[in-house]
């Protein structure tokens, strides 16, 4: 474990000291602040005083957002080099995805973090429950892991950042809206599995308050498959480059 904290540590020293955490963080939260508070059905013109708004701006914004964390993070190790040096070390492939997971998912928490002034502000306008917003933001965090493992994939399969982008976005599109829309174009157990594969169905879930295991599982098997998936990726590449 101490390794894995290690590499995340050095990853969002990567991450700040090139200023891109700051501008992802300002362009989160400038988005999801105008969609939330001035655009179409705000919380001011709802009348009343939750999250939803907000909770569903996120989801979306954080789509777009997560892969331009995710591309760099192994992508560039390889572009430039630095894996092989860092692999030599007694660290094992587990540990070095998981350490890039952790610090993609510890930048996104920080961001929705600072989205808490939202939540105040709300609160002040009214009677708000409380668990709901737990949740929200319990399932914005559950998706950004599951969509996080998805671009840690996508950046170990190439060195070009731009490449890793587009695959984390391409396959994202399938989970984030495909699948949900398909399953309601099929009945019986196609129709079932396309809904249960629809992330955006699980989210939608959990936001409500409804914590259930399977929505639970989902996401967590999905973060674990995709760490898994990845390390498959670098130990290959190790074999062939032995």
């Amino acid at each position: 474990m101490k390794l894995i904290w290690i590499i995340a540590r050095r990853e969002l020293a990567v991450f700040f000291d090139s200023l891109m955490a700051y501008i992802l963080i300002i362009l989160f939260l400038t988005v999801t602040g105008i969609l939330t508070w001035l655009y179409g059905n705000d919380v001011f013109m709802s009348g009343q005083a939750n999250l939803s708004v907000f909770f569903f701006w996120a989801y979306w914004t954080l789509f777009l957002f997560i892969p331009a964390i995710t591309m760099r993070l192994i992508a560039e190790e390889k572009r430039s080099g630095t894996i092989e040096l860092l692999l030599t070390r007694p660290v094992t492939d587990w540990q070095f995805v998981t350490g890039k997971f952790l610090s993609a998912l510890i930048l996104v928490s920080v961001a929705l973090a600072l989205t808490l002034p939202y939540y105040f502000t709300v609160w002040k306008l009214g009677p708000i429950d409380h668990g709901a917003v737990l949740t929200g933001y319990l399932g914005l965090l559950l998706m950004s892991g599951a969509y996080i493992s998805i671009g840690i994939v996508a950046s170990s399969l190439t060195n070009n950042q731009i490449v890793a982008f587009l695959i984390t976005l391409f396959i994202g599109i399938f989970f984030h809206l495909l699948f949900g829309l398909l399953s309601s174009g099929f009945s019986g157990i196609m129709g079932r599995i396309l809904n249960y594969l629809s992330m955006q169905t699980h989210y939608e879930s959990v936001s409500r308050g409804v914590l259930d295991s399977k929505d639970i599982l989902y996401f967590l098997s999905f973060m674990v498959t995709g760490l898994v998936i990845s390390e498959i990726i670098l130990t290959r590449r190790n074999i062939a480059q032995n």
